[in-house]
Formats: C-alpha cells, structure tokens, sequence
C-alpha cells in the first residue's frame, strides 16, 4: 500500500461498519487466509455487513501487489475498517 502505509507501519481498526469508496479496509486474504491484507476501498455494493467491496491497491504496478483483480471482490463481513496508522521510525540514510 505504499505510498499510503510503509512496512512496518502499525494499525489500528474497528471490526465492522460499512465499506465506504477511498477507505481503508483489513481483511484475510480470500486465497491464504493465514495471511492480512489492506486494501483501499473502490465500488461497494450492497449495505452493511452484507455488503460486497472492491479492494484496490494504491500502487497496483508494484511487485507482488494484488488486489480484486486478482481475487474478487471482498464480503464485508469479517473485514476492518483501518482508523488509524501509526508510523514506523524512519532510518536515516
């Protein structure tokens, strides 16, 4: 998710809620779900919890980035909405 979030970069969410266009969402990985994703949110349909959502990448050309694209669209249920990031120290360099 860069340039957006960095590695090392912390978050904070709240479970639930309805996806709303330009949000930030964590949710499992639909194809390894021992792994999490954030992802920004693009179209959503449906409402609340029923809700389905495109999960887009802010940087879709980087190595290894996958979003919809790759695996579909995202059911809200399960996902969380990113409220806060904290911001890993910078090296200097």
């Amino acid at each position: 998710m860069r340039p957006t979030l960095s590695p090392g970069d912390g978050l904070l969410g709240l479970r639930g809620g309805a996806p709303r266009t330009g949000q930030l969402r964590l949710f499992r990985d639909p194809r390894r779900s021992t792994r999490w994703l954030v992802k920004r949110v693009g179209e959503v349909y449906g409402t609340g919890s029923s809700a389905i959502f495109e999960a887009r990448s802010d940087n879709p050309k980087a190595p290894g980035a996958a979003d919809s694209h790759e695996f579909g669209w995202v059911p809200a249920a399960g996902t969380y909405r990113v409220i806060w990031t904290i911001r890993a120290p910078r090296r200097a360099g």
